[in-house]
């Protein structure tokens, strides 16, 4: 019989691993083992040494998926770790090697979220309380918008700037969600990282937060990544 396939879900910036809760019943519902990282959100190898803690508890392949930032995280995370099999970006950054956030946003206008975003004094970047809503999660339901942004997890400047080292994506299957309607990152630059790093691109008219307006959409690319792996899951090694 085949291995279980496991599903590792990465946050992104101004969020936490409770941001899934709504696409991980919708996936542990399709018989698949389900964990989600808790990111500190202070470095890229910060972040990156926190997913790889938990990937090392998983027995068998793994889909690993990533949201906004975690996108990033999971580029990087994914080498070296043999049993990650796939990867999923839900409007998430897919950088190639030598890449930064901060330098990709500057090839271009910046999204209207951009406009929100405000530092603070020790180096990390925060979403203003009374614009997060509009800028990262305007089709959710308003009360449920007003606790993401009491909760979200500030991105450190580190994170902002920090290159991206040689991505997972250039030898793993990909499959990559764009939200049509997002204010953080640019569409157009979604379905361009999407379209670069040779995945499965799928749409969806979401806001930045598509994982909580749109969970079944997401959890039906993150099933169409790991069933392509059932036939491949024999063993806890992948």
């Amino acid at each position: 019989m085949d291995a279980k396939v496991n599903v590792v879900l990465v946050h992104g910036a101004w969020a936490d691993g409770s941001s899934w809760a709504r696409v991980i019943p919708l996936l542990q519902t399709k018989g698949f083992n389900v964990v989600a990282a808790q990111l500190p959100l202070t470095s890229i190898e910060d972040d990156v040494a926190a997913t790889r803690k938990l990937l090392a508890t998983q027995s068998g392949p793994v889909v690993l998926v990533g949201h906004s930032y975690g996108g990033v995280v999971i580029t990087n995370a994914a080498n070296g770790v043999p049993n990650v099999k796939a990867l999923v970006y839900i409007a998430a950054f897919g950088l190639d090697e030598g890449e930064s956030i901060e330098a990709l946003g500057k090839q271009g206008p910046a999204p209207a979220g951009a406009a929100a975003v405000r530092p603070d004094p020790n180096g990390f970047l925060w979403i203003d309380r009374a614009g997060f809503a509009k800028a990262f999660a305007a089709d959710v339901d308003p009360a449920q918008a007003s606790v993401m942004a009491a909760v979200q997890g500030p991105l450190s400047l580190r994170s902002f700037a920090g290159r991206s080292g040689a991505p997972a994506w250039k030898h793993l299957p990909s499959w990559y969600l764009v939200a049509t309607n997002d204010q953080m990152i640019p569409p157009e630059a979604e379905q361009f990282m999407g379209q670069r790093m040779g995945a499965t691109v799928r749409s969806v008219p979401s806001s930045h937060a598509a994982m909580v307006s749109h969970p079944r959409e997401v959890a039906d690319l993150v099933s169409e990544a790991a069933d392509s792996l059932r036939g491949s899951a024999k063993s806890p090694s992948g």
